[in-house]
């Protein structure tokens, strides 16, 4: 998984490709964590191919930060994503643009 951070102001973009599973979740939690206090948080998910339980972990996780300092949104959701987002529940719980 590659992770490419552009920061603009108090928003961060992660732009993830790849495969976020237990083996690469944890990196993406790590970037997360180090947003600092960005009020704006946006996950580009143009390029995942495919999220595990882990990687749901790290993004409920996420909402939950952003919830007390601004907001997160997911942009570019392939369909294969967004259909494991339904399955779960996680797509009335995330801001899916």
């Amino acid at each position: 998984m590659t992770i490419n951070k552009t920061i603009n102001g108090n928003e961060t973009t992660l732009a993830i490709e790849g495969r976020i599973d237990t083996t690469t979740a944890p990196q993406l939690e790590a970037e997360i964590d180090a947003i600092g206090d960005c009020t704006s948080l946006i996950l580009d998910f143009a390029g995942v191919e495919y999220i595990s339980s882990a990687g749901l972990r790290v993004l409920l996780k996420a909402q939950k930060l952003m919830n007390n300092q601004g907001k997160m949104v997911l942009k570019n959701v392939g369909e294969d994503i967004m259909e494991v987002f339904d399955i779960t529940g996680f797509a009335d719980l995330l801001t899916i643009e």
